[in-house]
């Protein structure tokens, strides 16, 4: 399975934020939309960096909340790793375990057209197993397609 399949079943819109919007307005923005990251991005196209809820407490234990009235591009991740709609499902599993990251930007010809959360990953990768088990039920119990 593929990146796309997943952005088709969940839909491709992303949040993103403009660089010099602070961090309680970008707060605002994930209670909103009940979301874990934003992309920050100058023009909603390309991907200038990100910022997640754990940046943010991080960041607030680290500095205070003096943190909340400044820029988002204090506390976001510039070196953002992302993926393109071809990428595989398990590869971007594996990347996002071993770099410890929760939300993938997906780029397609340099173009910001997507985001996934280790939460669409996990999703989609359960309803390929449900799919696979009832198949191997139904061929047991010799039901349709035997």
């Amino acid at each position: 399975m593929r990146v796309t399949e997943t952005l088709r079943h969940k839909g491709e819109g992303v949040v993103t934020i403009a660089p010099g919007s602070t961090v309680r307005e970008m707060l605002a923005l994930l209670a909103e939309h009940r979301i874990g990251a934003v992309v920050v991005s100058v023009d909603g196209m390309h991907v200038d960096g990100i910022v997640s809820e754990r940046d943010v407490v991080r960041r607030l234990h680290a500095d205070g909340d003096e943190v909340l009235d400044g820029p988002v591009t204090r506390i976001m991740t510039v070196d953002v790793h992302t993926c393109t709609p071809g990428t595989s499902l398990d590869d971007l599993m594996l990347v996002m375990t071993e770099r410890r990251i929760r939300h993938v930007p997906v780029l397609d010809d340099g173009r910001l057209v997507g985001i996934v959360s280790i939460g669409d990953v996990v999703k989609r990768r359960m309803a390929e197993v449900q799919a696979e088990r009832d198949q191997l039920t139904d061929y047991i119990a010799g039901g349709p397609g035997v």
